[in-house]
């Protein structure tokens, strides 16, 4: 944001506060493909991104400003080095935290580098106002909520409120992708308006109970979307090809029994997308399919259980092949536009381990941007208030030099 005035907060922080139109200011760490950045460009300029990866960098500068990409370490970013900004965003990984990752925990050295976000925080001269954390449902669900409390804690000790809602990425595109958004706010900030007295529609029941062992907590007040109206048939390129004949033979013969059962069933009433992963069950391996016209949550392709298959009936017989690229972007709400560099197995990655954009685009939409503009608001005022009682002691110490002099 530009023609900035800087002001003292009552933590006596810097803060920079806009008094013109312009977007808000956000730093997008692990930041990856992009689709955070993506998603809140509406609202907020990303200033400055992080990540590790150089694949999935080269996906973040083939869609955002090359210039404000950061390939390294988060451990190696200093806060001092940061540009200004209103919010902080840290989608930190999610393998300690999620099955496939052994639930090893937040102090893990993969889920651990929250505390290296947390780190450069402490570093910034100007701390932005608001924060938000992202990641699986196991951050609040895992070994009763302790991970989710760490972090809760560790946010309150730096000056923020906070409270967690989750969004499922489902209630927006085909998808099942539910996800977890820790959002921190400056304790100095009045929330009239932002704030309910329990829990609504974006609080899970995990979320509701670590909710009770935490302190300062606030029930973030947020109105529930419009009902979803396309399924996963619609966002599929049916022509594209199948499998080997083959491999679409192997494959049909893992499906289970009942599932069989269910498919030939939907198939008469029309149905004929059908999204799948293979398991193992019982010592074999199995496709199991899902029958709601929505898709699984897609996953970094590091297995052959991660890649999520379509069982398609066309032309009076059954297909399989894998999700395209094309398809794994529109289940992430990027969309034919997003441009995807690399090979199959990297663009699918660069899916599959991103949020979904249209849920973070309806979490900067309807709560981030509102507090954005309450916090420049609330910091204006008070540098008002500030101006007001410098003017008074000013005249207060002119009348009495006046009167000295008189």
């Amino acid at each position: 944001m530009s023609n900035n005035i800087k002001i003292q907060n009552a933590t006596s922080q810097t803060v920079s506060v806009s008094d013109d139109n312009s977007k808000f200011r956000c730093v997008d760490f692990f930041a990856g493909s992009g689709l955070v950045s993506e998603a809140i460009k509406a609202e907020f300029e990303t200033v400055w991104a992080n990540d590790i990866c150089e694949k999935k960098q080269k996906v973040f500068i083939a869609n955002h400003n090359p210039a404000v990409f950061h390939l390294d370490s988060i451990e190696k970013v200093s806060g001092m080095d940061l540009p200004e900004h209103e919010l902080s965003w840290a989608s930190f990984p999610c393998q300690d935290l999620s099955l496939a990752g052994h639930m090893n925990g937040i102090q893990s050295s993969r889920s651990g580098m929250v505390w290296e976000w947390l780190r450069i925080i402490d570093e910034i001269p100007q701390k932005p106002p608001i924060v938000v954390a992202e990641n699986v449902v196991g951050l609040v669900s895992s070994k009763q909520g302790e991970h989710y409390v760490a972090l809760h804690n560790s946010l309150l000790a730096r000056g923020y409120n906070v409270g967690a809602v989750m969004l499922d990425a489902e209630n927006w595109v085909p998808q099942s992708r539910p996800r977890v958004f820790v959002i921190g706010i400056d304790k100095n900030i009045p929330l009239d308006g932002f704030i309910s007295d329990g829990p609504n529609w974006a609080h899970s029941k995990a979320i509701i109970n670590v909710s009770t062992k935490v302190q300062n907590w606030i029930w973030w007040n947020l109105t529930p979307p419009t009902k979803r109206t396309i399924g996963l048939d619609a966002l599929i390129e049916i022509d594209l090809p199948f499998d080997s004949e083959e491999k679409v033979k192997h494959n049909i013969s893992l499906i289970p029994e009942n599932h069989m059962a269910k498919l030939k069933d939907a198939i008469s009433k029309g149905h004929t997308v059908f999204p799948g992963y293979k398991r193992i069950r019982n010592g074999r391996q199995v496709l199991e399919i899902r029958f709601d016209n929505v898709a699984g949550c897609l996953r970094t392709p590091s297995g052959g259980s991660s890649r999520q298959y379509l069982v398609i009936y066309r032309n009076g017989e059954l297909g399989t092949r894998l999700l395209s690229i094309k398809e794994t972007a529109r289940l992430m709400g990027a969309g034919d536009t997003y441009i995807i560099p690399g090979t199959y197995n990297q663009g699918y990655k660069a899916m599959g381990d991103a949020v979904a954009v249209p849920a973070v685009s309806y979490l900067s939409k309807h709560l981030l941007l509102p507090l954005a503009e309450k916090t420049n608001a609330y910091f204006i005022a008070n540098q008002n208030e500030m101006r007001k009682d410098f003017l008074n002691a000013i005249s207060k110490l002119d009348q009495k030099i006046n009167k000295l002099a008189g």
